[in-house]
């Protein structure tokens, strides 16, 4: 599976096993496993303590582990309560930044998903469908908007065929979707990077990522919008909105998508235009809404 990232952040060795004890990014909000973990008597032989983010206990039975505990990301902070049981078995205290501590997990959880490790079957096979014509249309449309010291969030990837225009022109965007066999089909095949790439419900995006957190929030072929679904793309869209300090862009299928987003972000704050990108195939990113944070 590989967790890379996980063991030089606890300073381990490569050959060191080391399980995260909730199994996606919805469950480290919830803790579900966590709680019930908290609740046995883990006989626990050594302990590393990442400061202000949480704990990674050995276990030696059944067999040698490390199982990382984190309540960093939720709402209830349950580890400070149990701090006492571990502290005299701290062997290290090691520091980690934002950034390094959610790619190291997102690394992991990423792995274990295109290793079916979370599924009882996988349906899907194969490579996912890449439309190279649109690939090349949207790096068109992104070269003049962006540049490339900004750090980017990509909401709605899906198998990741747009991202593909921002790699493809050396941008390393932050990705994420809901569908998780859409996303572990393009990770399975090497096509999105496993420690930028997660699986989460675009709305509960704040609990991850403080405002302000990218330059540049995308989002490529959002919706299709409608009437009935536009109360839950509209808070989609301003919550991920709220996590750019510079600017947002989203494409959808028909003008009236981009005028109910630019009429949402207007009244937020922002200042945009509607961009008409149409071609003759008229399938993919045929409207845009580009607009920039004021004040």
């Amino acid at each position: 599976m590989g967790a890379v990232l996980l063991n030089r952040l606890l300073d381990l060795g490569d050959n060191e096993d080391i399980f995260l004890a909730e199994e996606s990014w919805q469950d480290l909000l919830d803790l579900t496993v966590t709680r019930e973990i908290l609740q046995e008597d883990l006989d626990a032989d050594a302990c590393i303590e990442i400061k202000d983010m949480g704990v990674a206990l050995h276990l030696s039975k059944p067999a040698g582990l490390w199982l990382l505990l984190t309540d960093h990301y939720s709402s209830s902070k349950i580890l400070s309560d149990h701090a006492g049981r571990w502290r005299s078995r701290i062997i290290k205290r090691v520091r980690a930044s934002e950034t390094d501590f959610f790619s190291a997990l997102s690394e992991y959880l990423s792995n274990s998903l295109a290793a079916e490790l979370f599924c009882e079957s996988c349906s899907v096979k194969g490579a996912p469908l890449y439309v190279e014509e649109r690939i090349t249309r949207l790096m068109q449309l992104l070269q003049p908007i962006l540049s490339h010291d900004e750090n980017i969030l990509e909401i709605c990837c899906g198998s990741g065929m747009a991202t593909q225009a921002l790699i493809r022109q050396g941008y390393s965007p932050i990705c994420m979707d809901y569908d998780r066999c859409d996303l572990c089909q393009s990770l399975k095949s090497g096509l999105m990077v496993a420690k930028s790439s997660f699986v989460l419900d675009a709305r509960l995006l704040p609990h991850i990522f403080p405002e302000c957190s990218f330059h540049t929030v995308l989002g490529f072929m959002v919706g299709l919008i409608d009437d009935f679904n536009w109360p839950l793309w509209r808070e989609i869209i301003l919550k991920a909105s709220r996590l750019a300090k510079n600017r947002v862009l989203f494409t959808v299928y028909t003008k009236k998508e981009a005028e109910l987003i630019a009429k949402a972000l207007g009244d937020a704050g922002w200042q945009g235009m509607v961009i008409d990108n149409r071609d003759s195939k008229g399938i993919y990113d045929q409207w845009a809404y580009l607009a920039e944070k004021q004040g």
